[in-house]
């Protein structure tokens, strides 16, 4: 995007400048662990308190200017924070709608790190040369992918938990979650406090040394099943499936049994229920509608891309939510896992046919009558049609026994790799002797 092509948008060194300092502190305001801190944390140790991280880059943007009294009119600062909160009410109305598609960008969610040499400013937005659609629709195929197998990889959200465990032990003690609103305590605020809290020896903290060390053990919360959820169904798998539920199976199944072994000692807390929503940027919809395209024939002139003018390979929704059940006794992997599933089998709808895409028109007649089942309604965006039964099937890759059990990791050192002398050879082969 160069800014002497297009010289009709008056774009200023001013506008120049409160960009960059947007773009530098947009993430000022990130704790430990960043995300896990903002989402997952907080919103336990402070419930009703109102910080998410751009509030806490506002807050330490405003701390340093005061601090270091760096010259900047308040119009400006305003307008900084608001590029960087993505906002512009929260500035003055003759500022340039488009300069708020970069840095935090709520229209389409491609901020400025995906930009193309191509864009330009159409309409008040910033526009894309259609050659480049199928470059920016990989962008965001990326971001899914990245999420995917990244992110939310179970060893790394295992870890998550395992971290927010320990320092929602230690807040009593430590005081940590109201640090990040005083700009003084909260640029000393990272991931050091787990180092903090391992080499502790006081007795309230022991509980979360001990999950630390598991942490370093590598003793990490198991993942004892999953499912990848559509889109639709992505409320009544948060109202149906809980921990509480899955432990109250759990209790009955073991308290039916005529001949009991040890009643589980689980717990609500013990067992988590893990919805992880991955999209393309946009939640279910497809991120490219939202951005506005122009031709080298006509670049002053922008439209949304229809079908055909980029590639057509792309999947039914945009957004799906994988569930995933963790225990953090191992010992209860089994158990936990047929509880989960007698609630899976339990979760019967009644489904339209326009909620697969496999689905025969309503013009053709049904292969079976539907069944009579009680009556759920789907997310918000799924049409009405003919009415059928479904029920959600088991992952025959993860099944175990309900008596299996996770013997705990070893020790530090216990040596979890094999040494290369106690590996299996092959046996070498004689040379021939020419």
């Amino acid at each position: 995007m160069t800014i002497s092509n297009q010289p009709e948008l008056n774009i200023t060194d001013r506008d120049i400048d409160c960009v960059e300092i947007a773009g530098l502190c947009h993430d000022l305001g990130h704790g430990p662990w960043s995300h896990v801190w903002d989402s997952m944390f907080i919103p336990r140790v402070l419930p009703g308190r109102r910080w998410w991280h751009e509030l806490g880059s506002e807050m330490m943007l405003d701390h340093m200017i005061a601090e270091y009294g760096i010259p900047i009119t308040a119009k400006d600062q305003r307008f900084v924070k608001a590029l960087i909160a993505g906002d512009p009410s929260k500035c003055s109305p003759d500022e340039k709608r488009f300069l708020f598609d970069i840095v935090a960008n709520k229209r389409n969610g491609l901020d400025v790190d995906n930009i193309v040499n191509s864009a330009r400013v159409i309409e008040e937005q910033i526009c894309y040369d259609i050659k480049d659609a199928n470059q920016l629709y990989e962008i965001c195929a990326t971001r899914f992918k990245l999420h995917k197998m990244i992110y939310n990889h179970k060893a790394a959200k295992a870890i998550e938990y395992m971290i927010i465990d320990a320092l929602l032990a230690a807040e009593p003690h430590l005081r940590i979650a109201e640090r990040v609103f005083d700009p003084e305590k909260f640029i000393f605020l990272n991931d050091s406090i787990l180092n903090q809290i391992e080499s502790s020896t006081v007795p309230e903290l022991a509980k979360s040394r001990a999950i630390v060390r598991r942490i370093r053990d590598r003793d990490l919360y198991k993942m004892v099943d999953y499912k990848v959820v559509e889109w639709p169904f992505r409320t009544l798998f948060r109202d149906k499936v809980t921990s509480k539920k899955i432990v109250d199976e759990v209790k009955r199944r073991a308290s039916s049994d005529p001949l009991p072994d040890d009643f589980p000692e689980l717990e609500e807390e013990d067992v988590i229920v893990d919805l992880c929503t991955m999209h393309y940027g946009m939640k279910e919809e497809n991120p490219l509608k939202f951005v506005k395209f122009y031709s080298k024939r006509n670049p002053s002139s922008c439209r949304n891309a229809e079908k055909g003018d980029y590639s057509t390979l792309q999947p039914e929704r945009f957004a799906e939510v994988l569930l995933r059940i963790y225990t953090k006794k191992p010992e209860y992997w089994g158990r936990v896992q047929a509880g989960y599933r007698q609630i899976l089998d339990s979760i019967s709808i009644e489904e339209t046919n326009t909620v697969d895409s496999i689905t025969p028109p309503a013009t053709e007649p049904p292969s079976t009558p539907p069944a009579q089942v009680s009556s759920f309604t789907l997310d918000a965006g799924t049409s009405v049609g003919t009415k059928s039964a479904r029920r959600f099937s088991n992952n025959s890759f993860t099944t175990v026994s309900p008596t299996f059990s996770m013997p705990k990791s070893p020790t530090r050192g216990g040596g979890r790799k094999r040494s290369r002398d106690s590996r299996s050879k092959s046996p070498t082969r004689k040379r021939n002797k020419s």
